[in-house]
């Protein structure tokens, strides 16, 4: 039990809440916990707690304020997601605008997606969901308006050289599945554009996590932003 949180007693998805707002914390663990199939393991007040009840629960996906004191979520994002022993937690950003500075550092880290604080409950629970299935949280075009930032935004942490290199030497085919990736479209999509079957559709998908170090779809789409591949502006 973690600051008054009951142990669940049954396989959920096990939900770790890292914010520095009491009140809100403590609504958020609320809200989760009278969900069914949810349970919410720990409670952490800074992003140092966060890094540490991660590492102690192994949660499967991490609600994370973007904005501590301390060790911010940022940070603890990195390091959350730098861990191997966590490679199957999915971290879920908090934040208080839809455009902020910090967000596309934290999807660069590892975070799979980012919610605005001032969600309804149904999004909110849909969006842990969601995440906890390995899918991205995050519209193509939110993360087309936090891209279009770069000039200017020197919080968001620097790209990485070695993924925007490693897009140069994909083939053909992979720049191609990138690209409608990047745009937004669907594996069912991509299927029907390229006149290729789920199988193999699948396979490039693989091909591209593993090529350019992503953990998702979100690293990969930020991967073609950029390389250049594509624009968006």
């Amino acid at each position: 039990m973690t600051e008054g949180v009951p142990e669940p007693e049954s396989a959920s998805i096990r939900v770790l809440i890292a914010e520095d707002q009491a009140l809100l914390r403590t609504t958020l663990a609320a809200l989760l916990e009278a969900e069914p199939g949810m349970c919410v393991v720990g409670l952490a007040e800074d992003g140092a707690r966060a890094v540490a009840l991660a590492a102690e629960l192994r949660p499967d996906v991490v609600l994370m304020d973007i904005q501590m004191p301390g060790l911010t979520g940022i940070e603890a994002t990195t390091r959350i997601c730098a861990d191997p022993a966590l490679a199957a937690t999915r971290v879920l950003i908090l934040t208080m605008f839809e455009i902020d500075d910090y967000v596309l550092g934290a999807l660069r880290a590892g975070a799979c997606g980012f919610l605005l604080k001032d969600t309804d409950p149904q999004s909110l629970v849909d969006a842990v969901r969601t995440v906890y299935e390995g899918r991205s949280l995050l519209s193509p075009q939110a993360l087309s308006r936090l891209v279009a930032r770069l000039p200017s935004t020197a919080t968001a942490g620097a790209p990485s050289s070695t993924r925007v290199g490693a897009v140069e030497t994909l083939t053909p085919r992979q720049s191609e599945v990138l690209l409608l990736i990047a745009r937004g479209l669907s594996n069912t999509e991509i299927e029907s554009e390229l006149g290729i079957t789920r199988a193999t559709c699948r396979s490039h998908i693989t091909a591209l996590l593993a090529r350019l170090g992503a953990r998702d779809r979100a690293q990969l789409v930020i991967a073609a932003y950029e390389s250049g591949l594509i624009s968006a502006r």
